[in-house]
């Protein structure tokens, strides 16, 4: 008998149980526990671009993320959580493995991401109908709430419809008649561009230049020029981080501020105060201002600068709801993801004291939100208006 006494477990006792322990838990849904460990953690997979002209973007979702969890405890339903981060790239071409080896390598219980819509296509294609929660966190590309919805895909951000809709009417209120578009080429510009489109050209406007730019390029020159000789009333964009602020700086230089006016969705969030003097007048659509005076979003602005030194930005917010949504729903499940329908639901039905002020769920898990008209003032991005009230996504072939 071992010095211990007769009540140790040997290593082969200890496999053998522990096996048995896991086979059961499959069966019945509890949440998984070890005899040394204690509960078993939360794996949250995270694919963001932390390289790159997003990396901002991904560097703030995350930070915010954490910082909402790190308010709850470090827990979700109960339990720690481990986090898994890969770096996106903003690469598709890479996206399908490093999906892959967040599911079934990892065997994460949320996979949270990306940034870039055409990798969001992808990974909600691969998620679709599978065990694992989707949360996206920024990429906005329409058919992810839309054709590719399905129960276990939630996003806390936005589409391409849902920002840039609304901007075709208030330029039109604003004024300007005949308008040139600029954007990234690819699929969430191309979509922003056709949703502003859709508001804009019915209610009289017209488009005099529609000029698609490669991404993620920031050369502008080529695009000016034609810009100069045809004089549009505005010209209406999608750029985002490293770029847009390069292509502020550009459109300044080349005289077009305070002579063309310079619209968009995104272009000065998180860049206006890195743009200077550029970025002053550039009106936006959006569905988040730093400037908001809610509760949440002043005691969000401070906590984030406390954890991060940098300022609060949609994307810093978008993080931080998502945090917020997989609270809410562990909370509602004791903690068992393995009660995939009844989170789900649970999530569906949550509602978020956002800073971006509250919102709900579509049918799609699409946030229900209001979209702000704002202008750069003294480099904040000051709420001029409402753009659109409580706008819901449409979710062109959602039959989740």
């Amino acid at each position: 008998m071992s010095k211990f006494g007769k009540n140790e477990m040997t290593r082969r006792d200890f496999v053998k149980t522990a096996s048995t322990a896991l086979a059961v838990t499959a069966v019945s849904g509890i949440v998984p526990t070890f005899a040394i460990g204690g509960t078993a953690k939360v794996k949250v997979g995270v694919l963001l671009p932390f390289t790159g002209t997003y990396a901002m973007l991904g560097t703030h979702i995350l930070a915010a993320m954490k910082l909402r969890i790190a308010q709850n405890g470090d827990k979700l339903g109960g339990r720690e959580v481990e986090f898994i981060v890969i770096d996106s790239e903003a690469d598709v071409s890479k996206s399908t493995q490093h999906t892959n080896k967040l599911i079934k390598k990892e065997a994460v219980d949320f996979l949270v991401g990306p940034v870039h819509s055409g990798i969001g296509m992808n990974m909600a294609r691969m998620v679709k109908g599978k065990k694992v929660i989707m949360i996206v966190p920024n990429a906005g590309a329409n058919q992810i709430t839309g054709e590719f919805c399905a129960p276990n895909i939630f996003r806390t951000s936005f589409s391409s419809w849902q920002t840039a809709y609304p901007a075709g009417d208030a330029m039109l209120k604003a004024g300007h008649k005949k308008v040139a578009l600029m954007y990234f080429n690819y699929a969430f510009g191309k979509q922003t561009a056709a949703a502003f489109k859709e508001s804009f050209i019915p209610g009289g406007g017209e488009i005099v230049a529609d000029m698609p730019t490669p991404f993620p390029k920031g050369e502008f020159q080529s695009y000016f020029t034609k810009v100069a000789a045809l004089k549009p009333d505005a010209v209406f964009t999608f750029y985002s981080g490293g770029v847009a602020i390069k292509f502020m700086k550009d459109y300044a230089a080349a005289g077009f501020q305070g002579k063309i006016p310079l619209w968009g969705t995104f272009l000065t969030e998180g860049t206006s105060h890195k743009a200077g003097s550029a970025s002053e007048g550039i009106l936006t659509t959006l569905h988040y201002s730093s400037e908001l005076e809610n509760a949440t979003n002043v005691k969000f602005k401070k906590d984030f600068k406390g954890a991060t030194g940098d300022e609060a930005d949609v994307f810093a917010i978008q993080g931080f709801d998502t945090g917020s949504l997989m609270i809410q729903g562990m909370d509602a499940v004791k903690g068992d993801t393995g009660a995939t329908e009844a989170l789900t639901k649970a999530m569906n039905s949550s509602k978020i004291d956002s800073p971006r002020g509250m919102f709900s769920f579509s049918k799609a898990n699409h946030p229900i939100q209001d979209i702000y008209l704002r202008e750069v003032k003294g480099g904040l991005n000051k709420v001029v208006g409402v753009a659109a009230k409580a706008l819901e996504d449409p979710a062109i072939g959602c039959k989740a």
